[in-house]
């Protein structure tokens, strides 16, 4: 070949020629011209040349992008969440295309590592979460085009917050609130949402739904005047998600309804007083006074209206009414017979109350003997001649616009019918109710508690009191609902209480955790747990144990019948991370799972340390025999045999000499080559594998011991006897001088 403008040909092929008829030449410059010949050749020499038509110029062979996806990712790729994702992709094109990975609709989590080759890319994301989900992109660019793909990864987790909570329709002691889906549904359905208040002044949430399945809920029962937090969160198979929140609190109030009764007093030439009675209720909020008022007076006669003069100040309305209180120090009163009885009841209020005594719920009848004096800040009554039919319980009661005060102290009483005596018993999805007459006065405090603690009124949960009965309601009860209620009555005389047991009927609740895992190595593991804390009300007939790789979604069944608390797991994969779950199972069907931490599967043990001291005892022209010491740590397992190799001294490769392990703590190798020079090395073997090998015993010589020649027989006609060996001794362990006697 030459240049086009050279003048000179030289040989590309080799300088024996090539026997195919095709040849690729290359270390050409690109875009310059050159011209080729062939000339053939055989044993008599070289023939004449075949000139190539034309001038050839070499460039750079174009090939537009391609990107080769694997079926698993045409469709939607599932990963869990916690594990690693892996796209593989592979790619070609020329020149090679600049590779860029991207994700639709946000940006690559910062935990992302891309790897690219000259044929394909990797993208792998480790622990991944709900925010990994979505459409990831790969793009291959060169100059002769662009060619574009994208993978669906879908992150099987718990949901996204919802959207857009809202607080709407605030009332003085409820509000409704709405929101919209989560953005991420963690891969599967959303199920349910669970709705959660919380008290300004306190930092924990109370549930108030638990399976709301509408996008709003109205909260009951809230305290007037209050303020309150109100968050969501999304539910799907794989647990509750993150929750939304209000950012700001909530005060639980209305506009009050308009006042009662208006009045117009002492209407003069000159004046007018107005008084009203406040609304039924002030909304959840004090009911505000303070505006500020300009007045203005005109003077008038039968020729007209003067000029007005206005008042310099604002006068600002304040409401000074008042319900009535009573300030008495004791409730009690002892007297003799015969003798007189004076009660001083001191009371204020705005505007001053009206008094009425009551004696036994009857209006007090006043004789000559029994009489009632009332001032405008205390009322007395005064009994002559006190008898026994005078004792009894006096009640004085006080009423003005504003509202009613009595002064009549009965400590409380609850009266419960017989059936609660015993522990009430329902079915799950049953109605639970629990009432009972009470009594008291004044009215006595009512408090419904469940092993402890306070109940909140949720969705299923209602409570009701009146003055003389009162009720807890559950709906559709579930096992939770089972425990000890219990009802407190509470007023300025006294506190009384009574429990009611209670049982639900249903499916048990997990079993008792931890669940533990005991005895691993890489093949099984004994898994263990207690029994559940709640059986639903029957026995637990028997549990079941499942297993789970953590690469993968789906769950295997191990056992379907365990009666004990206790469960062998066999076949595992060494290396691989498994997570277990156990349910029990009584006469109304299975309960709550209970699972376990991820654990890998892997030996408790490790291979062993090498042997030591590896030496050659003694040795023939076709066999040696090694001794060595055991290893200083056999790993945790016993050592359950020895490997020997040897080589050649001037050898690369390293040959076994037994074909099953040894037991010894020596062995013999045959089938030496006499003369030649070994070294050998020793592996120790447990359950764990083989060890590193020992360093390599001192170099020896397969050759046969010689050993002194014996004495010439007859010293007056010496010959050479008739043996000439040499003894060669090889002594071990303490190395001491020894005499030595060798009879020939």
């Amino acid at each position: 070949m030459k240049e086009a403008t050279a003048d000179e040909w030289a040989a590309c092929t080799p300088s024996t020629g090539i026997k195919d008829t095709n040849y690729t030449v290359g270390g050409l410059k690109e875009n310059s011209e050159y011209n080729f010949c062939i000339r053939a050749t055989n044993s008599t020499g070289v023939g004449e040349p075949v000139e190539l038509p034309g001038s050839v110029a070499p460039t750079e062979k174009v090939q537009a992008p391609e990107i080769e996806l694997d079926n698993a990712f045409r469709k939607v790729v599932n990963v869990r969440a916690c594990s690693t994702l892996r796209l593989f992709v592979t790619f070609s094109g020329r020149p090679e295309p600049e590779v860029r990975w991207s994700k639709e609709d946000g940006t690559l989590s910062e935990c992302a590592q891309i790897e690219v080759t000259h044929s394909y890319t990797e993208l792998m994301i480790e622990n991944v979460n709900r925010n990994d989900s979505g459409k990831y992109v790969l793009t291959a660019k060169n100059c002769s085009g662009t060619k574009s793909a994208f993978i669906n990864v879908r992150v099987l987790d718990s949901p996204s917050a919802p959207t857009n909570l809202e607080v709407k329709d605030v009332k003085r002691d409820s509000v409704v609130i709405s929101w919209e889906p989560p953005l991420i549904d963690g891969g599967t359905k959303i199920s349910h949402y669970i709705v959660e208040k919380r008290e300004e002044a306190r930092k924990a949430f109370t549930s108030v739904c638990s399976n709301c399945v509408r996008n709003s809920y109205k909260i009951d029962n809230l305290q007037e005047g209050s303020f309150y937090y109100f968050r969501v969160l999304a539910v799907n198979e794989f647990g509750a998600g993150q929750p939304a929140e209000t950012a700001d609190a909530v005060k639980v109030s209305e506009a009050p309804p308009p006042p009662g009764k208006i009045t117009l007093r002492e209407v003069t030439c000159n004046s007018a007083r107005l008084s009203w009675e406040k609304p039924d209720h002030d909304g959840g909020s004090k009911i505000t006074s303070g505006r500020e008022y300009f007045f203005r007076v005109s003077a008038v006669n039968d020729k007209g209206m003067s000029e007005p003069k206005a008042l310099l100040t604002p006068v600002i309305v304040k409401d000074t009414s008042a319900k009535p209180v009573i300030n008495l120090l004791t409730n009690t009163f002892s007297v003799k017979v015969g003798n007189d009885l004076k009660i001083d009841v001191p009371f204020r209020g705005v505007p001053p109350p009206t008094v009425v005594w009551n004696k036994e719920g009857n209006v007090l009848k006043e004789t000559s003997r029994v009489n009632v004096q009332t001032s405008e800040s205390a009322s007395q009554l005064c009994i002559k001649d006190a008898a026994r039919f005078d004792a009894g319980a006096y009640e004085a009661v006080l009423t003005n616009a504003v509202g009613t005060t009595s002064h009549d102290v009965e400590p409380p009483i609850i009266n419960l019918d017989d059936k609660f005596r015993q522990a009430v018993v329902v079915k799950a999805g049953d109605l639970l109710k629990i009432d009972a007459e009470i009594y008291g006065r004044p009215n006595p405090t009512v408090f419904w508690l469940k092993n402890g603690r306070n109940i909140s009124t949720k969705g299923r949960v209602e409570i009701s009191a009146t003055k003389c009965h009162t009720s807890l309601l559950i709906r559709e009860s579930v096992r939770k609902d089972s425990g000890q209620y219990t009802l407190t009555l509470q007023n300025t005389g006294g506190t009384t209480s009574r429990v009611v047991t209670c049982k639900v009927l249903d499916r048990p609740g997990p079993p008792a955790g931890p669940l533990e895992v005991s005895g691993l190595s890489a093949e099984k593991c004994t898994l263990s747990w207690g029994p559940p804390h709640e059986d639903g009300g029957a026995e637990v007939l028997h549990y079941i144990v499942e297993k789970c790789e953590t690469s993968r979604v789906s769950w295997t069944l191990v056992c379907d019948d365990v009666m004990a608390t206790t469960c062998k797991i066999t076949k595992l994969l060494k290396g691989n991370e498994y997570l277990f779950r156990v349910r029990a199972v009584n006469k109304y069907g299975e309960g709550e799972i209970l699972e376990s931490e991820p654990i890998k599967a892997m030996d408790p043990f490790t291979i062993p340390s090498a042997p030591t001291d590896v030496e050659v005892t003694s040795a023939t022209s076709e066999s040696m025999t090694i001794n060595w010491k055991r290893p200083a740590s056999d790993g945790g397992s016993r050592i359950s045999g020895y490997i020997i190799e040897k080589r050649e001294k001037h050898g690369v490769r390293w040959v076994r000499v037994n074909k099953k392990p040894v037991y010894d703590l020596r062995v013999k190798a045959s089938g030496l080559h006499q003369g030649c020079e070994y070294e050998f090395r020793v592996f120790a073997e447990n359950a764990a594998g083989l060890s590193e090998p020992s360093s390599p015993s001192p170099l020896a010589s397969a050759e046969d011991p010689t050993f002194l020649p014996s004495p010439p027989a007859n010293t007056n006609a010496w010959h050479q006897p008739k043996h000439n060996f040499l003894a060669v001794l090889v002594l071990q362990g303490n190395l001491q001088p020894q005499k030595i006697n060798v009879a020939f």
